[in-house]
């Protein structure tokens, strides 16, 4: 197979081909990002994970025309030596490790406290050392609640766009109480973005950091019980995919009421590459990545889902296709939330030229299309052994 045409960056200069430590390249963002560097561009890859399920067809083995491009390395960054010597033979390290699903942010403050803070602490260190260029990712939820949301419900100013848009280096960064558990997870995020940053302040650490916001399509986390726990809670697409799956209602949070946006990850790791390959344009920079033009509550998500996997499975959506569940009932008590999510686009627009392209409708078609074909069968199974156990 003929090698990918040589790529240039944005400014007219040849891109020359790097070696990227890719930590947490086993995961939904890692496994497209690897497939995406692989088909188009020269890069090589050092796919660091404790898995290798969604890139398996890439390292399990590497196809021949993928010899020497990327190789599987099974670590834990936790505890292992060897995480040094791999940055050090990078030219740019992408840290994608995190726990990042809500369910654990309130059973498991510890694990995502430590996940997302202290385990990223020696790649901060080691990057910065050894003079490496990061891409950290971090998360929308760093911004947690908008300045609107203080207001009353029908105050007039909660509907101007600079009391709920999220602008990286102007909207502050507001939390609930500590006893608010939910928000360990973008404490610990908002404490290592600080670090980065004051790396690059102090010891020139030249560093990107990603917000993504709701990043969605096929491999995106788990189905209980399937390839995941079966008292496992995935993200919100996830978990509707897994109702839908078993003709269950889909429960909404509070009523659903939350608002968010949600952005294709064919069209999200376009953004990433354009980072990758123009760094003059991207080190120092925040960005958010995601498409405010597909905003929607949760409740109206689940109904377009409904809508969406009706037509792709052929079943006839149930009579009662959904119910409200309390946040306490859902996820235990100490759960709370943002009230909107939408992403100033400003600045990677500015910087990397980059806009979503994919309309929510088109996404969710592909994503449940891939669930529907995946897991269908699967889940028919497990339902039957469960079933029979009963």
């Amino acid at each position: 197979m003929s090698s990918p045409p040589a790529r240039m960056d944005l400014d007219g200069n040849p891109v020359a081909p790097l070696t990227i430590c890719m930590i947490g390249a086993g995961g939904f963002i890692g496994s497209h990002l690897c497939e995406k560097l692989m088909a188009e561009t020269a890069h090589v890859v050092l796919a660091v994970d404790v898995y290798c399920d969604k890139i398996r067809h890439l390292v399990d083995p590497a196809p021949p025309h993928l010899a020497g491009r990327i190789s599987f390395h099974r670590l834990n960054i936790k505890n292992d030596s060897r995480l040094e010597g791999l940055i050090k033979m990078a030219d740019l390290t992408i840290n994608l490790a995190a726990i990042c699903t809500p369910a654990d942010y309130n059973t498991r403050p510890l694990d995502t406290i430590y996940s997302n803070f202290i385990d990223a602490l020696p790649v901060v260190k080691y990057c910065s050392e050894n003079n490496k260029r990061l891409i950290h990712f971090s998360t929308c939820e760093v911004y947690g609640k908008t300045i609107g949301s203080f207001l009353p419900k029908d105050h007039p100013l909660r509907k101007e766009p600079e009391f709920y848009v999220l602008k990286e280096d102007e909207s502050p960064c507001i939390f609930g109480p500590i006893v608010k558990q939910r928000w360990s997870y973008a404490c610990a995020k908002q404490l290592i973005e600080r670090l980065i940053f004051a790396e690059g302040a102090e010891n020139g650490l030249e560093f990107t950091i990603v917000r993504p916001f709701n990043w969605i399509g096929p491999r995106m986390d788990f189905i209980p019980g399937v390839d995941g726990p079966s008292e496992g809670v995935p993200r919100v697409l996830a978990c509707f995919s897994n109702n839908l799956l078993r003709r269950e209602p889909l429960k909404l949070v509070d009523g659903g009421q939350s608002q968010r946006t949600f952005v294709y990850i064919k069209d999200a790791i376009e953004a990433v590459v354009l980072m990758i390959e123009n760094p003059a344009r991207a080190n120092g920079h925040i960005f958010n990545v995601g498409n405010p033009n597909n905003e929607v509550t949760v409740r109206e998500l689940a109904q377009m889902m409904t809508e969406v996997y009706a037509n792709v499975s052929g079943e006839a959506p149930l009579v009662e296709p959904m119910i409200d569940v309390s946040s306490s009932q859902f996820y235990g008590e100490g759960y709370d939330d943002s009230d909107k999510r939408i992403p100033d686009m400003t600045i990677i627009n500015k910087q990397l030229g980059w806009n979503p392209k994919t309309p929510l409708k088109d996404l969710l078609e592909t994503t449940l299309t891939y669930q529907h074909k995946t897991y269908k069968e699967a889940v028919k199974r497990q339902m039957s052994q469960a079933s029979a156990s009963s």
